[in-house]
């Protein structure tokens, strides 16, 4: 397991996806799981770059776990934030046309679809979210 902490600025994003992705490389990971990886990890630290903290700036926590028995690997973040809980929220009606969707929820719903598992809890006032995806 590998872990980094980062000031949650969006200006830390390639920072966090070299981190991720140096993890990655140890591990037999596909080109295509590490881009579905990356678009993930993009989505999620942002998201707490821009939200969990607003309009102050804390920690962002990311924890690298390889499961080689499973043939997978799960990445979670950890932020003190407000509480968020981005599964909460129902997935956008994609049938729609971009302008009759509504606004936001898209970014998610791609993490949600191209990962193998996803989940959040609030744990010790933290926002705790773990993603999975079998390599």
């Amino acid at each position: 397991m590998a872990d980094l902490t980062v000031d949650a600025l969006v200006s830390n994003l390639d920072q966090v996806l070299a981190f991720v992705d140096g993890q990655l490389e140890t591990m037999d990971c596909s080109m295509k799981a590490q881009m579905q990886i990356d678009v993930a990890v993009e989505e999620i630290y942002v998201n707490i770059a821009n939200y969990a903290y607003a309009p102050e700036t804390g920690k962002a926590y990311i924890s690298v776990r390889p499961d080689p028995e499973n043939a997978s690997v799960t990445i979670e973040f950890r932020d003190n934030g407000i509480p968020f809980d981005p599964l909460a929220k129902a997935d956008p009606d994609v049938t729609l046309s971009a302008e009759e969707r509504k606004i936001g929820g898209l970014g998610i719903y791609m993490v949600k679809k191209s990962m193998d598992a996803m989940e959040y809890s609030r744990k010790d006032g933290q926002n705790i979210l773990t993603i999975t995806k079998k390599l």
